[in-house]
């Protein structure tokens, strides 16, 4: 791991507090900033309301272009997850199930409980078990208008923070790799994750999850420890793949325990891959970290003496359940804070003293959103528009949700134009991000996102008001022609 990383891994939110204002006031029709960079102002630019957005994200229009078969499933998950007296018994059933090394609570084998979880959560939210089965879920999500897709193979490992017993999601290939030598699952996971890069078409991401390559690799992780030679080979053949298919590779967010390894491999990537002027690789930083804003300025350090471009995706986090409480935001707005001023940082090139002046300049970046919050996609659309209109220095800028949330943020981002009728900005680059993976290999994958919405109640009644109307819409359009 590089010097560097091993020295913010025990950091708090020092100098976090320099960054807390708000990435745009939520309600002005007109954005207007000035850049700490060059000292000129942002010229005022007709821009989206945050506000605005929302309402529009939460209307039918939103979802007029979802297939009505999708809709309806869409309606029922939603459902389930707006009403804690139906998802509260529906996780602890799914957690059962994870967890369970009965042959008859066997997801794959019982066949009522495969059937219930394959026609509900799993189609919900996953892309299929087979090839042809995703290569259909791609066409459907790409038909509808986002720009791409993010393709991840739902194959990891669980650590708990409390035992550190990790709990891998294939239990017989655990089994398996702890009776030979492990190297046969790295292969595995090997021909796994290629077999997903040869779904990916020219500008789709890729969304590995390295704890997929078994016991040994994940152990070193743990431990601080270099991976298997033979995992590093893999994981260059996959970035050579991406290459070769015009793809990009977003690595993907998994458990704190795991982190410091994860950063290091994905950084020696980025140094071999990220040379063209543009990120090829994408490094995951979680922003309910309190390490997170010193995680990102060693990164932009290492970027910055050794010449590569940063790829810098960021999300909130999903490992709420399983990450050590300590090392979390106290609260969710200070969540939302963290990740709104990262984002501004960023977008201004100004964060952390990176940009701020000419002996320390702010290295080449491209930056993917991944947030299901509308508010924060939509002000750092804004602010970046703003900054592109006044020609200040800003960064790339794309959007990503997960397949089967969050689609009024996700079609409401596709619905942002300039209002200006002579040039017309285009909408944003919006991915949906698609997993697939057997029933058993996806289960812990599912839970989180059941999890997830359980605690985000309000965007999950929103989203399931907004369906709703869809659905009548549908019907009384429907019963007109008749």
């Amino acid at each position: 791991m590089s010097a560097s990383l091993r020295a913010t891994s025990s950091l708090g939110t020092t100098g976090i507090a320099a960054f807390r204002a708000p990435l745009v006031l939520r309600h002005q029709r007109y954005v207007s900033t000035r850049s700490s960079i060059s000292g000129d102002s942002v010229a005022p630019v007709v821009a989206n309301s945050p506000a605005e957005v929302k309402r529009a994200a939460a209307s039918a229009s939103a979802h007029s272009v979802v297939p009505t078969g999708v809709l309806l499933r869409s309606l029922l998950v939603t459902t389930v997850s707006s009403h804690p007296l139906l998802l509260g018994p529906s996780l602890s059933i799914l957690s059962f199930l994870s967890k369970s090394r009965s042959l008859l609570l066997d997801v794959e084998r019982n066949p009522l409980i495969y059937w219930f979880l394959r026609k509900t959560f799993y189609d919900h939210f996953c892309a299929g078990e087979k090839e042809s089965e995703v290569h259909r879920t791609i066409q459907q999500i790409k038909s509808t208008g986002v720009k791409g897709v993010i393709m991840t193979y739902t194959r990891e490992t669980v650590q708990d923070s409390r035992t550190e017993e990790q709990r891998f999601a294939n239990a017989n290939a655990l089994e398996k790799a702890a009776s030979t030598d492990a190297c046969e699952h790295i292969q595995a996971w090997r021909e796994d994750v290629l077999r997903t890069v040869d779904m990916l078409g020219p500008g789709d991401f890729l969304a590995p999850k390295l704890t997929g390559a078994g016991p040994k690799v994940t152990r070193a992780f743990a431990a601080g420890q270099p991976v298997p030679a033979q995992m590093v080979e893999a994981l260059d053949e996959v970035c050579r793949r991406v290459v070769e298919k015009k793809a990009r590779l977003l690595m993907d967010a998994e458990q704190h325990a795991f982190l410091g390894g994860i950063h290091s491999l994905t950084i020696d990537m980025m140094r071999k891959y990220n040379r063209s002027g543009k990120a090829v690789i994408y490094n995951t930083f979680q922003a309910y970290l309190k390490a997170a804003p010193e995680l990102i300025a060693a990164h932009l350090k290492l970027a910055n003496a050794e010449g590569f471009t940063l790829g810098l995706k960021l999300v909130r986090g999903a490992y709420m359940s399983s990450d050590p409480r300590h090392l979390i935001h106290d609260t969710k707005e200070d969540t939302d804070r963290a990740y709104d001023t990262i984002v501004r940082g960023i977008l201004q090139q100004n964060y952390q003293g990176f940009g701020a002046s000419p002996s320390c300049p702010f290295p080449a970046t491209d930056l993917f959103l991944a947030t299901h919050n509308i508010e924060s996609a939509v002000a750092a659309h804004n602010l970046h528009e703003a900054r592109v209109r006044a020609n200040l220095p800003t960064c790339k800028v794309e959007f990503g949700q997960l397949m089967g949330m969050a689609d009024g943020v996700t079609y409401g981002l596709l619905q942002l134009t300039g209002e200006n009728q002579v040039n017309r900005a285009p909408p944003p680059a919006v991915y949906k991000c698609l997993h697939w993976g057997s029933m058993r290999e996806c289960l812990s994958f599912l839970l989180r996102r059941a999890a997830e919405n359980r605690d985000a109640v309000a965007r999950t009644m929103t989203e399931h008001e907004a369906l709703k109307a869809e659905v009548k819409r549908r019907i009384r359009a429907g019963l007109g022609r008749s």
